[in-house]
């Protein structure tokens, strides 16, 4: 027979991996069928994802097994002894996979969360943490079927080793090839997407978020990966007795008309006056590294961005907006969600606890919800911050282009412009569309099809490092190309229906670190503001009228902006506040020595400061 082809060794190691396999299916569908509720029906797409879950799993237990057998003194099929080794090993991991998946289940059945590594706060008052376990499920039960399980595992995976060392050998040398292609088999499972869809990243838990169900997303994720993926952040929290002694400054400041210094509400709901007979789009693009002193606005010798200079014109632009913090992951969050990104080593969108956060996008009611991006929003894991928050999101990526990549971001920016214009301009609905960009970023790539239209420029070392372009001119181009694909976009925006009736939104991710001359005050090269210092601009012909605006502000502060300049009711539970609104200067100038501040945190130094006019403020 064809199987007895394959040696001893990989059967019997693929044999263990289908067992613990099944377990883990088994225990997808016990979850399932103890939690569900009739409203939320069985879910093939999400029993599929799971099982790629756990495929990444005993993938890694089987190239574990193959590995330890290259040890003759181990391999149960050249030494009897070994044989020892085998029949407490298995059963051990058996143990291992039956309590998480226990302390899971019991864990969700409690939190109605998959297990995170947040439990393990409960061992800081592991006597009531234990007295709370003891007096809710029956230990003695759970205990007993735990060792009535392991001793059957015992049992079983004797029986299964002595089965394979049992039947027929096979010829060693012809086997080399098999385990060389076994082994890779079991590497790709680990580190590839596993069984479909391609991609530079492997599985994380944010692929469970795409479903835009949260029971379905429990469902599928794997307790060791979402155990795992939140081990660095399970001290993350509050400081409760700050909280309660700033609470009311903050709720002040932001203008919560209802304040609640028990559970501390921050929630404000904000009624526009009127509305517009026609829904403005809305297009906000987050720009990739778009540093405020770099650019033509701040009057960098390089005239690196003129078309979008002149944009700023015609626009409503502010020239102090600032960033919460360094870094794309942590400023797509503080656009999204309001709020700034303090969590620390990792960013906000990398923890599977913060997953769950409230968006203005989901109140422009009848909108269609898009967002764009050149490469993967597995990067950062962002795609579990937006397929599980926007409402009917349609996610774009480069697997979803015509448009081939280009580097390690995926697709030129000018390409990623063009098709989602392409995409755009089809909508018969009004759309609240975000375009993300990414190619003013190392490796800074200028695609071979623009290199005839866009001209490449050459600048002596001295001078591009007293300018802010320390980096090169790689890193110049790179800048100028940004320019070079907003004006493409906005021309061809400009030739559709949509372009008339469209709310545009330019911001910045983040800055980058550099000296900074005299185009702005000492104070942003010394404390490195220029991280955090972007453009951010209003255009819209129809809706605005162009002004220049020096009132400090920030990423949190443009969903509201935009929901306010698109005459749409909002509930705000962020740090943000409508820009354009003139009542707010007068109404906290009682208690604050400045109209407006901006929430700046380096996580490369130890202090989190504020900024207000020329200056840093450090608590």
């Amino acid at each position: 027979m064809l199987l007895y082809r394959i040696p001893k060794l990989l059967r019997w190691i693929f044999s263990v991996l289908l067992v613990f396999l099944a377990f883990m299916t088994l225990f997808r569908f016990i979850f399932f069928w103890t939690y569900h509720l009739p409203e939320q029906p069985f879910s093939g797409k999400a029993f599929f994802l799971g099982l790629r879950y756990d495929a990444r799993y005993v993938c890694g237990i089987a190239l574990f097994m193959l590995l330890l057998c290259a040890f003759p003194f181990i391999n149960p099929f050249k030494k009897a002894a070994a044989r020892k080794f085998w029949n407490i090993f298995l059963p051990f991991v058996f143990l291992v996979m039956l309590f998480v998946y226990g302390v899971d289940f019991y864990h969700y059945d409690y939190l109605q969360q998959r297990l995170n590594a947040t439990v393990l706060n409960y061992l800081q008052n592991a006597g009531i943490s234990f007295k709370v376990m003891w007096q809710s499920y029956p230990l003695f039960k759970i205990l007993f079927a735990f060792i009535l399980l392991l001793v059957l595992a015992r049992i079983f995976f004797g029986r299964l080793l002595s089965k394979y060392q049992a039947e027929q050998s096979f010829y060693k040398r012809k086997g080399i090839p098999v385990y060389i292609i076994t082994f890779l088999f079991f590497v790709f499972c680990m580190v590839g997407r596993v069984v479909y869809k391609s991609g530079q990243y492997p599985l994380r838990w944010s692929d469970a978020f795409t479903f835009n169900n949260t029971f379905k997303s429990q469902v599928a994720l794997n307790p060791f990966q979402s155990f795992l993926s939140s081990l660095k952040y399970k001290e993350s929290g509050y400081d409760e007795k700050k909280l309660r002694q700033y609470y009311p400054l903050m709720a002040s400041y932001l203008g919560v008309q209802q304040q609640d210094s028990v559970h501390f509400n921050f929630e404000r709901k904000v009624a526009v006056a009127d509305t517009f007979i026609s829904k403005p789009n809305i297009v906000l693009v987050i720009c990739e590294s778009f540093s405020a002193y770099k650019s033509s606005m701040y009057g960098n010798p390089y005239n690196t961005t003129p078309y979008f200079n002149e944009l700023c014109s015609k626009g409503v632009f502010f020239d102090r907006c600032f960033t919460p913090a360094y870094g794309t992951a942590r400023g797509v969050w503080a656009t999204i969600t309001g709020i700034p990104d303090v969590a620390t080593p990792g960013t906000a969108s990398r923890n599977p606890n913060a997953v769950s956060q409230h968006t203005i996008i989901n109140n422009f009611s009848g909108y269609n919800n898009f967002y764009f991006l050149g490469g993967s929003a597995t990067w950062a894991n962002l795609r579990g911050l937006l397929t599980n928050n926007i409402n009917g999101l349609k996610l774009y990526e480069e697997e979803n282009f015509k448009a081939k990549t280009i580097d390690v971001w995926g697709i030129s920016d000018k390409n990623l412009f063009l098709e989602a214009n392409s995409v755009l301009k089809e909508q018969t609905n009004p759309f609240f569309a975000v375009i993300q960009t990414a190619d003013n970023h190392r490796p800074y790539t200028i695609p071979a099809e623009d290199k005839a239209e866009f001209k490449l420029v050459n600048y002596g070392k001295d001078s591009l490092k007293k300018f802010g372009f320390a980096a090169g001119n790689d890193e110049l181009n790179a800048f100028r190309y940004t320019d070079f694909c907003f004006q493409k976009f906005m021309e061809s925006a400009a030739k559709e229906k949509y372009f008339g009736n469209t709310i545009f939104v330019f911001v910045g991710d983040h800055g980058i670190r550099g000296y900074a001359g005299n185009m702005l005050p000492k104070s942003f090269t010394e404390q490195g503001l220029t991280c955090e210092h972007v453009p951010l601009l209003f255009y819209s012909p129809k809706y605005l009228q162009p002004k220049r605006i020096h009132d400090v502000c920030s990423q949190v502060d443009v969903l509201p902006t935009i929901a306010s300049l698109a005459k749409v009711n909002y509930v705000n539970t962020t740090f943000g506040r409508n820009l354009l609104d003139s009542s707010y200067k007068n109404q906290f100038k009682s208690f604050m020595p400045s109209e407006y501040y901006a929430f700046v945190m380096d996580h490369d130094a130890p202090s989190i400061g504020m900024v207000s006019n020329d200056y840093y403020f450090l608590k």
